[in-house]
C-alpha cells in the first residue's frame, strides 16, 4: 500500500456503481501482512463499527521486524514493540486489543496450506458477519507480504466455510456474509464515515510510533515530539489522512469514506 501517495494511488479503479454502509457486523475480523495495515486500509470503518457495538478483531500475519531503516536496530525488541503498538491501536479504535499475531517472518510470508489453515481457524473461533484484508488482485503492487496475506483472507474464508478442510480443527463450518478488501483493484463499494471515525483511524496509526518516519513520514526529535516533516508533524499527517478519505468518500459524494471491493457471494 502506498501509504503517503496521492489519493489516486491508493483508490484504484471503479467498477460501476458504488454501493455504501453494508449492515454493521456483530463481529468483524480484519487480516492484514504487517501492524498499521489494518489502519490504514480500514480503520475509519472498524471504528465506526466498534462505536455502534461490534467486536472487531485484527489478524497480524507477519512479525514487522522489517519495519526499520536502522541497520543496527534490536529486531527483537522490535517485534515485541510493534506487538504493542497494534494492541494499541486496536484499542483506539475502539476494540479491546484482541490480535492474533501469526508470527511469519516479515518480507517471506506465504500463502501456504498450514497458514492457510491459522487464518480457517481464527475465522471459525470467531465466526465473524464480515472479513476484511488485502486485495490480492491488485495489479502492480510491490511488496510480496500484502499479496500473500491477500490470498490468506480470500483463502481463509472458502476453507472455514467448507467442512472438509481443516476437519482435524474440531471446529464448525462459518461462512461470512461479506469480505471487504481495501487497496482495491477496482472499488465498487465505499463505506461513509463520519469525523469520530476518521479521529480514531488517525490515533490508531499514530499509536505505531515506531513507524512514523518509515510509513508514516514523521521525523521525531531526540526530545520525542514529531517535528517538522513533509506535512509538519502530526498535524500534517492527519491532514494528509482526511483527503484520503475526502477523496474515497466524494466517490459516493460523501464528506469522507473508506472504498474497498465488497465480495457478498460467499
Amino acid at each position: 500500500m502506498t501509504k503517503a501517495g496521492a489519493p489516486s494511488e491508493i483508490l484504484g479503479g471503479i467498477a460501476g456503481d458504488l454501493s455504501t454502509d453494508i449492515e454493521r457486523p456483530e463481529v468483524a475480523l480484519a487480516i492484514a501482512a504487517h501492524p498499521d495495515d489494518i489502519e490504514f486500509g480500514c480503520g475509519a470503518t472498524l471504528a465506526k463499527w466498534a462505536s455502534a457495538g461490534t467486536r472487531i478483531v485484527h489478524v497480524i500475519c507477519t512479525d514487522g521486524a522489517k519495519g526499520t531503516w536502522d541497520p543496527d536496530a534490536d529486531l527483537t525488541a522490535l517485534v515485541t514493540r510493534r506487538q504493542a503498538e497494534q494492541r494499541a491501536a486496536s484499542v483506539a479504535l475502539g476494540g479491546t486489543g484482541m490480535v492474533a499475531f501469526l508470527s511469519r517472518v516479515d518480507g517471506e510470508l506465504s500463502s501456504d496450506i498450514a497458514t492457510r489453515g491459522e487464518v480457517a481457524e481464527i475465522i471459525r473461533r470467531h465466526r465473524p458477519e464480515v472479513v476484511l484484508g488485502h486485495d490480492p488482485w491488485k495489479r502492480y503492487r510491490l511488496h510480496p507480504d500484502h499479496r500473500h496475506a491477500g490470498w490468506l483472507c480470500v483463502d481463509g474464508v472458502v476453507a472455514a466455510r467448507d467442512p472438509h478442510f481443516f476437519p482435524e480443527q474440531g471446529l464448525a463450518p462459518h461462512r461470512p456474509t461479506a469480505m471487504l478488501l481495501f487497496e482495491a483493484d477496482q472499488v465498487n463499494h465505499v463505506e461513509v464515515i463520519d469525523e469520530d471515525a476518521l479521529e480514531r483511524r488517525c490515533d490508531a496509526l499514530v499509536a505505531h510510533r515506531s513507524q512514523w518516519e518509515t510509513t508514516h513520514l514523521l521525523r521525531a526529535e531526540q526530545s520525542g515530539e514529531p517535528m517538522g516533516s513533509k506535512e509538519e508533524g502530526i498535524d500534517g499527517f492527519r491532514r494528509r489522512e482526511r483527503r484520503l478519505l475526502s477523496a474515497m468518500g466524494s466517490l459516493v459524494g460523501a464528506p469522507l469514506g473508506e472504498a474497498f471491493r465488497l465480495m457478498d457471494d460467499l
